[in-house]
């Protein structure tokens, strides 16, 4: 059956709900303009077309970073901010970048200069191993043992697994014209990975408690299906997919069965250490083939590096990259990276010592509760509706309301809240700045009013949902690429 068909037959839950414009009457305080001003600094810094032509002191360099920085820290600092900012701590990055400048010029692809790079990736991948259960594949899987890459960042840590399974797929099966089945719900960075390799994807809709529908993906399974996914915790709802269910489902056909824990790979099972009840969602189930976790979230690193795991070295190998032949010399690179600073991998792993065992499991609880106090508040609010059972990501939409609009008063207040569609929401995930004192009050008394805004009549189009209705349609999606194509070309755009 053809992509599009399939996509046809997912539940009505998942499609966009549709909410009458009325003429606008009022707004609340605040200029919360939907879209972004990428030159805010045109009027202040001068901007550079070409290299001057005299150097620029050090100090004057710093200070303009400083004040841009500065500027550009205080919504996060203030633990407004969902998601985005992990750990908040500035000493906590002072330290990560006092390791990171250690190592910043160093390419760690050029081992034999620097070696330290092999004890470094080595070790955060057995601490993460460690972390997700890697020891229990030799009770399922003999003589297999866990594995993996450190990437730099999310993406690359869903575009190598698929890369791995349309190669296994290609080799040991041959197939030709590989399909993967993933959640709708799943990252987009899959889209991303299934266009640059070439592989259908198969998108299976959610079922009413807003986890993947794993009946239909039985369903939907085929001859050239190479791979299954699924999210723990998903990033719209922050919901874990009936992993276990799927895991039977991939050693039923011999798929890959890939975990995309980028969101709570570090997280979850310090919940569930904490007495939470989080379902098994790791190497413990003997259908699990591979686990991504991104160490520049939860695990509290520097941005840019994750960490893939796979169930055995085989697969691993799939996605590595030699080439004997180029008079460059003789090549080779473990996945989509080539030259890569070592600075990161120093700071990924420094963040993970200095933490310990002991640091995750407080900064967790914290989150935890918090996320717990902002639940119980949502729940009061009879226009607003959660999507399932939550843990560290809320996510919720409106009853009878415009989420858009509850979302405008919200940016008026100084909160960053994430947008969904499909159907319109927001979530909120906590992360640790967040578990300050006063915050989620803070929140679910702005919260209270917003939603009391959302109810003023006469409101007209939502200014945070200026771009909802476009999508859907071939036109519509059309008019979305022409505008995120030219938003993407202003982003690196220099002040005329």
């Amino acid at each position: 059956m053809p992509q599009a068909s399939r996509k046809s037959e997912q539940k009505s839950h998942s499609e966009p709900e549709q909410e009458p414009e009325q003429e606008p009457e009022q707004e609340p305080e605040g200029d919360f303009a939907a879209l972004i001003d990428f030159h805010p600094y045109r009027d202040r810094f001068e901007a550079y077309h070409r290299i001057p032509a005299e150097p620029r002191s050090r100090e004057s360099i710093l200070a303009e970073l400083g004040a841009m920085a500065e500027e550009e820290d205080r919504m996060g600092n203030a633990g407004r901010v969902s998601g985005s900012i992990y750990h908040g701590g500035h000493d906590h990055y002072q330290f990560l970048t006092e390791a990171y400048g250690l190592f910043a010029h160093a390419n760690v692809l050029q081992r034999d200069m620097y070696p330290s790079a092999t004890k470094l990736e080595g070790e955060i991948v057995a601490m993460t191993a460690s972390l997700l259960n890697g020891a229990a594949v030799a009770e399922h899987h003999p003589g297999e043992e866990v594995c993996g890459v450190v990437t730099f960042g999310g993406t690359e840590s869903l575009i190598n697994p698929m890369l791995v399974y349309r190669e296994r797929g290609r080799v040991e099966k041959g197939i030709a014209a590989p399909e993967v089945i993933i959640p709708v719900t799943a990252h987009v960075a899959l889209q991303k990975a299934a266009h640059m390799l070439d592989i259908e994807i198969i998108q299976a809709p959610v079922r009413d408690d807003w986890r993947a529908d794993v009946d239909w993906m039985r369903e939907h399974v085929t001859p050239n299906t190479i791979a299954i996914v699924g999210s723990a915790g998903n990033y719209p709802h922050g919901l874990i997919d009936p992993i276990e269910e799927i895991s039977a489902l991939a050693l039923e056909h011999d798929l890959g069965f890939h975990v995309d824990g980028c969101m709570g790979g570090f997280i979850l099972p310090w919940a569930e250490r904490l007495g939470y009840p989080i379902p098994v969602f790791d190497f413990r189930l003997p259908g699990v083939t591979s686990i991504s976790a991104d160490t520049h979230k939860f695990g509290y690193a520097l941005k840019g590096t994750s960490v893939l795991l796979y169930r055995n070295s085989t697969l691993r190998r799939y996605q590595y990259f030699s080439y004997p032949d180029w008079p460059g010399g003789i090549y080779m690179s473990p996945g989509l990276s080539g030259s890569r600073s070592g600075g990161v991998v120093a700071a990924a792993w420094a963040a993970m010592l200095s933490l310990g065992e002991q640091g995750y499991m407080e900064i967790a609880e914290r989150i935890f509760e918090t996320a717990a106090t902002i639940l119980t508040g949502i729940a009061t609010i009879p226009e607003l509706e959660v999507f399932g059972d939550p843990t560290f990501i809320i996510a919720f939409r409106g009853r009878g309301i415009d989420i858009y609009h509850v979302n405008d008063f919200l940016i008026s207040k100084g909160w960053r809240l994430n947008a969904l569609q499909l159907p319109p929401g927001l979530h909120f995930c906590v992360t640790r700045p967040n578990t300050a004192d006063g915050v989620a009050d803070a929140f679910l008394a702005d919260l209270r009013d917003a939603v009391a805004y959302a109810k003023t009549p006469g409101l007209g189009p939502a200014r945070s949902g200026a771009l909802y209705g476009l999508g859907g349609s071939p036109e519509g999606n059309e008019a979305l690429d022409l505008l995120f194509a030219a938003a993407l070309d202003a982003m690196y755009d220099v002040v005329p």
